[in-house]
């Protein structure tokens, strides 16, 4: 079955088709009328000017001003030679004055009514006059081809706000459709992007207990074999937890299987996060004042994942000797959370420091979401120090 009317097609399939289907018709009614003409009295003048005002229907919608006023030209002729006999080829001045005004220039239009309106008038003086034709009856015939030439007219401007309603319409959706693309392109870029920060937080903070835990088993485990067991099994749960972290994110981008929700870690889960950083051999103080308060899941997950990363940092550039103060503020307008080191154990770093690190970049445009400030810089004295603010609601 048909996705579309029959109607509806042939609307579709004649304006693809515009020009195509007016030289048929031009060239049907050129043949009729110049037959017609040749067997009137008309003769070859008449076949002539016939086909003057037939033929340039063959471009009356792609070059309509041209077409309209060629045909006006040769429907003066017609008034002027052909004085006793109006010859089937009249027929082309309506269709004429129809197509300029619906596909014309504004100026061409209004010009092709006026020489219409005169043409009609000049038509009823030439044609309805003679014995038994009451100058009355001249009049009425003449007043009804003004009637009628205006009627087309009017009829061919509806078509042109018609078109340009259309056209309007058209342009619309294809913005509405333009914009539709840039939001979903948009929504892309930033769930890439809230996935990189995410994939950043997971794998930098559980390789870098992997291996804080890898170097202390390995130096304890001749002295202290059950100290290498614990770190082993500190490895072995790090792993499965970033193995399942990394599922759930991942499951985001999989359409062919249920998406896995695993639960979203909050400030609630800072003390075993502390912990864990503490098993790695981190010196962590965990100190919080004022009550508690409700924050959006999304700023509870944005407080976790500062927190991880900022003690991820710490591991890994100032190593296990550092000393660390993460202090809680809570506000009565937002959550203060300061991480901050002495930087007493840059020379054990996990890691050789390298330029162009995403964690900052990361942690601030989650700050920044949920309407926060954030600052992290060197701190005095020493050490680096990490603050973020998180209001209760959102800043708009």
């Amino acid at each position: 079955m048909s996705r579309f009317p029959l109607s509806e097609r042939w609307y579709r399939w004649s304006g693809e088709h515009v020009a195509g289907i007016d030289r048929v018709i031009a060239s049907v009614l050129s043949v009729l009328c110049a037959v017609a003409a040749l067997a009137s009295d008309a003769g070859i003048v008449g076949t002539v000017v016939s086909l003057g005002m037939t033929v340039p229907l063959a471009w009356r919608r792609t070059r309509v001003a041209a077409s309209g006023f060629t045909i006006a030209a040769f429907a003066a002729v017609h008034v002027v030679v052909i004085p006793d006999q109006l010859l089937a080829s009249a027929i082309a001045v309506p269709i004429a004055l129809y197509a300029l005004a619906a596909y014309g220039p504004r100026r061409a239009s209004g010009w092709g009514l006026g020489i219409a309106i005169l043409g009609a008038v000049a038509a009823g003086a030439r044609y309805f006059r003679g014995e038994g034709i009451s100058w009355q009856e001249q009049v009425f015939a003449t007043a009804f081809l003004v009637l009628f030439v205006v009627s087309v007219w009017a009829f061919g401007d509806l078509r042109r706000v018609r078109n340009q309603e259309l056209a309007g319409l058209t342009e619309r959706a294809r913005l509405l459709e333009l914009e539709r693309a840039q939001e979903a392109e948009l929504a892309a870029v930033n769930e890439r992007t809230r996935i990189a920060r995410e994939m950043h937080d997971i794998v930098a903070h559980s390789l870098t207990v992997v291996i804080a835990q890898a170097d202390g088993g390995r130096y304890s485990a001749k002295a202290d074999p059950e100290a290498a067991i614990a770190a082993l099994t500190t490895i072995s749960d790090t792993g499965r937890q970033a193995l399942t972290d990394m599922r759930a994110l991942l499951s985001v981008l999989r359409e062919d299987r249920p998406r896995d929700y695993a639960s979203t870690p909050g400030v609630s889960d800072m003390d075993a996060l502390i912990e864990e950083i503490r098993a790695g051999g981190l010196a962590v103080e965990h100190t919080s004042v004022g009550e508690r308060r409700a924050l959006s899941t999304g700023a509870e997950l944005t407080a976790y994942r500062i927190a991880q990363e900022s003690l991820t940092n710490v591991l890994k550039h100032a190593g296990r000797a550092a000393r660390v103060q993460v202090r809680e503020h809570w506000t009565d307008s937002a959550l203060e959370l300061t991480i901050e080191d002495d930087g007493g154990g840059a020379y054990g770093a996990l890691v050789e420091p390298s330029a162009g690190g995403q964690g900052v970049i990361g942690m601030r445009e989650r700050v920044e979401l949920y309407g926060g400030r954030f600052s992290a810089a060197p701190a005095v004295g020493g050490g680096f120090r990490v603050h973020a603010e998180l209001p209760y609601e959102r800043g708009e």
